[in-house]
């Protein structure tokens, strides 16, 4: 059986080489530049097991402030990788 989100989540690069966070379409909640402070935004607004969308500067990071064409998402996937990593040590305890 599929899993059922409740809402549809976007993050996209946006100019000064930030991610963008947005609840449903055009909703943005926050901007982050480090993977640690968009983990400290999902947390915030209670966005866990949601499905994910990339915007399409996502792909051309480059073109709003990021150093490589690809920066934005290893940000995002190092932020996925540290909530991740928390919710196994919490398993463990």
């Amino acid at each position: 059986m599929k899993e059922r989100f409740e809402m549809t989540c976007f993050i996209d690069a946006v100019e000064n080489a930030k991610i963008a966070v947005y609840k449903g379409a055009g909703h943005c909640v926050g901007h982050a530049k480090t993977a640690k402070m968009l983990k400290y935004i999902l947390e915030t607004h209670k966005i866990v097991n949601e499905e994910f969308y990339y915007g399409s500067t996502m792909d051309f990071a480059d073109e709003v402030g990021f150093a490589h064409y690809d920066d934005a998402k290893k940000i995002v996937d190092e932020c996925f990788e540290m909530i991740r990593c928390e919710r196994v040590a919490e398993e463990l305890i």
